[in-house]
């Protein structure tokens, strides 16, 4: 008889802004060991760490550096030590938000902006499918018609980042539409961040849960 491999270890980062409990089932539900903690040893041990948000951008950056979580992201990334972001989760990775006329640093991973969306409706709210960028993981045995669950009304609509050395693997940028075309998901070395919910997706969620748990 075959031992069974030991399930993953995943943190579910809380620091006040984002469905930890919806997100916590979910990744338990496709096998992983979750934990939701603002403890800094804890998450930084963890085999995965995913940071949610939901709210303003302004509110999850001041949340998210209060619990120290800015200091987190960075060292487990330096460390090459996976990090999934997911709404404002995913927002807050780039290098600013502007909300009202008010712009506020993020964590600056990723050069970039996040303002309003470029549509007759806002917010963009319910399901919608995406154009996955080729050779990805994130997105590994999906139909290219499955849809995902989103909720916002702010978004990236344009990729800046350049990688100039021909030996560093480019990010894989995936993209949606409502209105004008968005940054959906992206999956750079350890970092991986979903504009949608991917918790709330049912089936197709789950199996994109299940893509990250089996990198860790």
């Amino acid at each position: 008889m075959t031992a069974s491999a030991p399930r993953k270890k995943v943190v579910v980062l809380d620091y006040g802004f984002g469905n930890v409990r919806s997100a916590e089932r979910a990744l338990a539900h496709v096998g992983a060991d979750v934990e939701i903690t603002r403890d800094f040893d804890r998450a930084m041990n963890a085999e995965g760490l995913l940071v949610p948000g939901v709210g303003a951008f302004a509110a999850c950056m001041a949340g998210l550096k209060e619990a120290r979580g800015d200091w987190l992201v960075g060292r487990r990334l330096a460390g090459g030590r996976p990090v999934m972001g997911i709404c404002v989760g995913m927002q807050i990775l780039f290098g600013r938000g502007i909300e009202h006329g008010v712009e506020t640093e993020g964590l600056d991973e990723w050069p970039g902006t996040v303002g309003p969306l470029k549509a007759d409706i806002v917010p963009h709210m319910g399901w919608n499918t995406v154009e996955a960028a080729e050779g990805s993981q994130l997105f590994a045995g999906l139909p290219a018609d499955a849809r995902y669950y989103f909720v916002h009304s702010y978004a990236v609509h344009d990729w800046e980042l350049e990688v100039g050395n021909p030996h560093l693997t480019a990010p894989k940028v995936t993209w949606a539409t409502h209105g004008a075309p968005f940054v959906a998901a992206v999956e750079n070395g350890p970092l991986w961040a979903t504009q949608f919910h991917p918790e709330k997706s049912g089936d197709a969620g789950a199996q994109l849960l299940t893509n990250w748990i089996n990198t860790l």
